[in-house]
């Protein structure tokens, strides 16, 4: 929608770049094995970014494939125009069978009981993919066991149509000669067992992640599931990512009220929040509510006017409160940078993730439906 259709409401606000996921989709390609094709993966509301408009983005781009984790995911990018094949990474219900079917979509066999149940729900060739587990123990079929698996996969292969299997990396990320070692370990099994399975001529074989995709190769190159780098953000807050690949959301807020407290006085909730000068505070509408963690209270800071402003006392629900002393020209009305760039500084959801022990992927995914996304691409700006 324009401005005219559905006015923008400045208080907390994301803004996604679409321009620079195309960006990232197209850097990270060129990172992978010429053979690769590439599987967007925009499970959860693609990491907080929006699933259809950033679908619909990566499939103009070039995408070959899209990966969700639910089966209404998968119907949400359908309905929204989505075409290319759409992969179910977790668990559908058995009695949801005939919504994989009636929108040709590819469900994941978790287990061998699991494809049991689906097929004697349904008696129906629909399109699966089996889970192979090579060490996560999650979900899959034992790979250490890979007669079994072997002989499990072709007898379903006469029941579905099981256009491929796929492995999931646990330490792809880690740069320890340990997570190194154990992710050539998951790679060799999942080569093993794919070998053993060539006649089948699966079109989906693959094994690469995020990270797999960036820091190791493996001989079953035919798709990518690409996930936290398209959004430019990184698996591990160790990790570097190629050149050019850059955050795509970044997230505002403005100043509400601007007081000054007098020193020795307490801010917020529980009074955690004490002075130590006479002090300005200023308030913004953001807060956990809309996914600014709690846990940020008393050190997490946002940018003003360029410069730093940290968090007096504890996040509320819908608002958080800045010292901005040592920003004098600060005032009611200016923009407050929550995540993304002002002048020089910059702040990252990799960095906030940082100040709480948690990972990028949290704090994106994390940013509530209340808080509307604004989608640029060539300056033009669309609101949902």
């Amino acid at each position: 929608m324009n401005r005219e259709e559905q006015p923008f409401l400045r208080r907390s606000w994301a803004e996604v770049n679409l321009s620079q996921l195309a960006v990232n989709m197209r850097l990270c390609r060129a990172r992978l094995p010429k053979t690769a094709k590439l599987m967007a993966v925009v499970k959860a509301d693609a990491y907080g970014h929006g699933h259809v408009p950033v679908s619909r983005c990566l499939e103009e781009a070039g995408a070959d494939a899209f990966a969700v984790a639910t089966v209404n995911e998968a119907i949400e990018l359908r309905l929204a125009g989505i075409t290319r094949d759409i992969l179910i990474l977790g668990y559908t219900p058995v009695s949801e069978w005939e919504k994989l079917a009636s929108h040709d979509l590819i469900q994941t066999l978790v287990s061998e009981d699991y494809a049991h149940a689906l097929w004697e729900a349904c008696h129906k060739p629909l399109r699966c993919q089996f889970a192979i587990d090579t060490g996560m123990n999650r979900i899959g079929l034992p790979a250490d066991d890979p007669e079994h698996t072997e002989a499990c996969i072709r007898r379903f292969a006469k029941c579905f149509a099981i256009t491929g299997i796929f492995t999931h990396l646990c330490v792809a990320d880690g740069e320890d000669e340990a997570s190194r070692a154990f992710t050539r370990e998951q790679i060799g099994k999942f080569e093993f067992l794919a070998d053993r399975l060539s006649d089948l001529a699966m079109p989906y074989v693959h094994c690469l992640n995020s990270a797999g995709g960036l820091y190791h190769t493996t001989m079953e190159n035919g798709f990518a599931r690409l996930g936290i780098v398209l959004y430019g953000l990184k698996p591990d807050r160790e990790n570097t990512l190629p050149d050019g690949v850059a955050p795509a959301l970044s997230w505002k807020s403005v100043v509400a009220m601007i007081k000054t407290v007098k020193a020795g006085e307490t801010v917020g909730y529980g009074r955690a929040g004490k002075t130590t000068r006479e002090t300005r505070i200023a308030t913004v509408p953001t807060g956990y509510a809309d996914g600014y963690s709690r846990a940020l209270s008393g050190k997490g800071y946002v940018l003003l006017h360029g410069r730093r402003a940290p968090i007096v006392g504890r996040v509320c629900m819908d608002m958080m409160m800045l010292d901005v002393t040592d920003i004098p020209d600060a005032c009611v009305g200016d923009e407050v940078t929550l995540i993304g760039c002002d002048g020089k500084e910059r702040i990252t959801a990799d960095d906030m993730a940082d100040m709480i022990g948690t990972i990028g992927y949290e704090v994106v995914c994390a940013i509530s439906g209340r808080v509307p996304r604004i989608y640029t691409k060539n300056i033009k700006e669309v609101h949902t």
